[in-house]
């Protein structure tokens, strides 16, 4: 354990206090109505969120009004009892508190990966894909073909005016000597070329030139410089992470199923994309079409099964390729592992203003459901439902079954790279006063703080 682990324990226990006494020493009894006025504000808007999203016309109207008048209201019936100095003080140090507590609850040794990577050689004849259309034209803006060429490797830049199979262009790479595979482009291009590389045991690297890129965030790449995953060519390490794969009505002869590197969604969000209108417009097509989804008026109504677990009627379904992390608000998108050879699965099932509130909190809402399985069933009330795999909009048979292989795609990584942000643990106060009242070392340099 580190001295400066007990102390942020310490200064976390210091300014939680300082919060509460803040509110007591200064608003009295009266900090207990200050609290319940948050809270109701809070409610408040959450359910007008909730019925902007739900309802139409002048509901949706005054439902706007209500979510974003609140905390101004809040706000104005702190500063006329004279207290808003005290709420936002306090709110301050309770952030701090919260802020320093999980940073002290943080280990100051990580457990070892479960699949090291490993030093590799250079490949002999690497074949690189690129999209110079994907995330406004990466490809051409940061020369990324002419680099790779440079670096040896055969590339295929796609012709925008003339559709392309990406993955049969890679199957003849392949039968034709390509030892390593690549994409320039955004992440469903990146998982049709990664199933191939994994059916042919081939490495794969992804170079982030896509418009979000979060294969490429999660595998730790530095998604602001494309040409810096060109570096995985010369000077690369290999490490071996999940596939998740989705059934989607393929005949047994044609594939074991599509890969997703990031995740299939189902539900309103996948209706949504699914309609002709919504790239024209997506925020008015989004609120023309959310009404009927989320009241079960319209789209299909789903039910998600994995072993004894039956989740019925969800609006939407998120089914990732590890978990994402849900207990660090600064690091939601990110998936801790690609490796841990499990599903990330999160049902959201709103009915109601009151159930929209109880979202609040967070993971532990009645409304979220969230489960890590090898295996998951999506059925529903229709015979095909729209989904969405990697960004790519699809029409699938139902009921639709979702599977992890682990280990299955060889992934190339330059030696050199960011990584990913560290998540940091939920707070836990009893295990911050145990660390702060902690005094000496430590016998055998351990940490005594475990649960």
């Amino acid at each position: 354990m580190r001295v400066d682990r007990r102390w942020a324990a310490r200064l976390a226990l210091a300014a939680g206090t300082a919060a509460l006494l803040v509110l007591l020493v200064f608003a009295g009894l009266r900090s207990i109505v200050l609290v319940g006025v948050g809270l109701a504000g809070l409610v408040a808007t959450a359910a007008g969120l909730w019925w902007v999203l739900a309802r139409t016309g002048v509901i949706r109207v005054l439902a706007f009004l209500l979510a974003t008048a609140t905390p101004g209201v809040v706000l104005v019936l702190y500063a006329v009892a004279g207290l808003l100095w005290v709420v936002l003080v306090s709110l301050a140090l309770w952030t701090l508190a919260v802020f320093t507590g999980r940073t002290a609850l943080v280990p100051q040794k990580t457990e070892p990966a479960r699949r090291p990577e490993r030093p590799v050689a250079p490949p002999r004849r690497p074949f690189l894909i690129m999209n110079p259309r994907s995330g406004g034209g990466k490809v051409g803006r940061f020369r990324l073909a002419d680099q790779a060429r440079a670096l040896g490797a055969e590339v295929v830049e796609l012709d925008p005016a003339r559709p392309q199979d990406v993955a049969e262009l890679a199957r003849r790479a392949v039968d034709d000597g390509a030892d390593l595979l690549g994409v320039a482009g955004g992440d469903g291009t990146q998982a049709l070329v990664a199933a191939v590389a994994a059916a042919r045991g081939l490495p794969f690297v992804v170079i982030c030139a896509g418009t979000r890129n979060h294969f490429a965030m999660d595998l730790g790449l530095d998604r602001e410089d494309p040409a810096a995953c060109l570096k995985a060519l010369t000077d690369g390490v290999e490490l071996r992470v999940d596939l998740g794969f989705i059934d989607v009505g393929l005949p047994a002869a044609e594939g074991r199923g599509r890969v997703f590197v990031n995740n299939a969604s189902f539900g309103a969000y996948a209706t949504v994309v699914q309609s002709p209108a919504y790239r024209d417009d997506k925020a008015r097509t989004t609120l023309q079409m959310l009404p009927d989804l989320l009241t079960h008026h319209s789209g299909p109504r789903l039910q998600v099964r994995s072993g004894d677990v039956t989740v019925d009627a969800p609006q939407a379904v998120l089914v990732s390729n590890n978990p994402y992390r849900m207990g660090d608000p600064a690091g939601l998108g990110y998936r801790e592992r690609l490796d841990s050879g499990v599903l990330g699965v999160l049902g959201v099932t709103v009915d109601n203003a009151v159930q929209a509130a109880s979202m609040l909190r967070g993971s532990h809402g009645p409304g979220l459901t969230s489960l890590t399985v090898q295996e998951v069933v999506v059925d529903a009330d229709a015979p095909v439902i729209p989904v969405g795999v990697d960004g790519e909009a699809l029409t699938v048979p139902t009921p639709v079954r979702c599977w992890i292989e682990p280990g299955a795609l060889r992934v190339r990584l330059p030696s050199n790279r960011p990584g990913t942000p560290r998540a940091k643990p939920p707070m836990n106060w009893r295990r911050v006063r145990r660390l702060a009242l902690t005094v000496g070392r430590t016998a055998a340099g351990r940490d005594t703080d475990t649960d």
